[in-house]
């Protein structure tokens, strides 16, 4: 099925055609410990970008910031044209409707069928009617393998299929960048493969830009375009997975590879 994201509004800036996020100077502090130090990179639309490196080296904070879950202390960051940080909530809630998100764990409704998890955003944030919302959950769930679960409740599934239907609800809102935080992380060994192979699905078919934190190399190397090597709040080392995976130029980075391959 054809996977439907709402536009990217325009500006008159050349950089934009190709540009949909980028973070400046971004520093994110807890304390006393720095996570994100004067980060700055770019992901240009349509592209899938996996973010790699040891816990604590502020990957998943990234994608919490671009969520609007935190805010920076320090720089800016922009999605699709528009500022999303520094910015007034008006602002944030709308650059917010482009971004969704599939977390490590499933977060879905447990008193609502898997129906209604996928239809509620869509029907009350977007103002999608109903009956339009209804017909996109169903065709996201067959592509998701989960056709016959429309009312069923979370606590009947698995966390695979769980996760599977997260992935549909990120879906239904029609987002522009789709963040995955270690999405397979809390699932049992076998049901990893099926989630991931519905995430190639969507990488191989889709124009939905993709920002990925995984520890799954295999699958960083199957949908990335790029990979972004971090340690200590800033990236180290970038590339294509190609040259990471095989030729990475620094030592830090052929040491954490040498430990998760």
């Amino acid at each position: 099925m054809s996977i439907e994201t709402r536009p990217t509004p325009e500006t008159n800036t050349e950089k934009s055609a190709s540009e949909l996020i980028r973070l400046d100077q971004v520093t994110k502090r807890f304390g006393s410990n720095t996570v994100l130090d004067r980060l700055s990179f770019t992901v240009d639309a349509g592209k899938h970008v996996t973010l790699i490196g040891p816990s604590g080296s502020g990957k998943t904070t990234i994608l919490r910031l671009l969520m609007t879950l935190m805010k920076p202390d320090e720089g800016t960051i922009t999605v699709g044209g528009q500022q999303l940080f520094p910015a007034g909530e008006k602002q944030v809630r709308e650059v917010r409707k482009n971004i969704g998100m599939v977390f490590q764990q499933f977060n879905l409704f447990p008193n609502m069928t898997v129906l209604r998890n996928i239809t509620e955003a869509p029907v009350t944030v977007l103002g999608m009617s109903k009956d339009e919302a209804v017909e996109r959950a169903r065709e996201l769930l067959d592509m998701v393998g989960l056709a016959d679960k429309c009312d069923a409740r979370p606590a009947q599934l698995s966390g695979g299929q769980q996760q599977r239907v997260a992935i549909a609800r990120a879906l239904a809102m029609r987002p522009q960048v789709l963040l995955l935080d270690e999405v397979t992380s809390a699932l049992d060994p076998e049901l990893v493969a099926g989630v991931l192979d519905v995430l190639r699905e969507i990488a191989h078919t889709t124009d939905i830009t993709m920002l990925c934190v995984t520890h799954e190399m295999n699958f960083a190397r199957d949908i990335s375009d790029q990979v972004l090597m971090f340690d200590s709040g800033r990236v180290i080392e970038s590339g294509p997975p190609e040259k990471m995976f095989s030729e990475p130029e620094q030592e830090r980075t052929r040491e954490f590879l040498g430990a998760v391959l």
